[in-house]
């Protein structure tokens, strides 16, 4: 992995370790908890959790512009430098910030377990989503194909259940600017 202890030589400064950065978010609510890490590797950001407290089923999962949460709609808009329309997570036309869906599973209080690699948002540069709000809705994401009023720009995702700001996580050093 490129970013991970790549140890790079240079001829003036000596050997440099470029460590990969690592991003968190912890959502916390009456009903919904869980951590998901945003981390570089070769081929965009892995990003892996857990979050517990939904029914079983697909729940949108996005990433929204701002980084206010005193309430989860001060979040603004889906991340969206592009102004393009709503989609999937692996559509060629999608908000920076569409994740798609994300699966409860278990009878009663169900558990998602995230882990993907997303190739559009970022830790650094035009799609860097650190300071932004990760925000889980209330229905599933029609990722813009549900033909409803709302599928173009939110994919019909329904309210916003939870919502929390992604942070710097680790290592420090390699927050440092290059």
């Amino acid at each position: 992995m490129i970013f991970c202890l790549l140890i790079c030589f240079s001829v003036m400064v000596g050997p440099i370790i470029c460590l990969p950065r690592s991003a968190v978010v912890h959502l916390i609510s009456e009903e919904v908890t869980g951590s998901i890490t945003f981390t570089e590797v070769d081929d965009g950001v892995h990003v892996k959790g857990t979050i517990r407290g939904l029914e079983a089923g697909n729940y949108g999962f996005h990433i929204h512009e701002l980084g206010d949460t005193i309430t989860c709609d001060a979040a603004g808009a889906h991340l969206n430098p592009d102004a393009t329309n709503h989609g999937g997570r692996d559509h060629t036309i999608r908000h920076v910030g569409d994740l798609g869906n994300i699966q409860f599973v278990g009878t009663g209080i169900g558990v998602a377990e995230v882990d993907f690699v997303d190739k559009v948002i970022a830790l650094r540069g035009r799609n860097n989503i650190l300071g932004r709000t990760l925000v889980l809705h209330g229905q599933e994401d029609d990722l813009g194909l549900g033909g409803h009023e709302t599928s173009l720009t939110t994919g019909n995702a329904g309210s916003r259940v939870v919502c929390a700001v992604i942070g710097v996580n680790s290592p420090v050093e390699a927050w440092v600017d290059e």
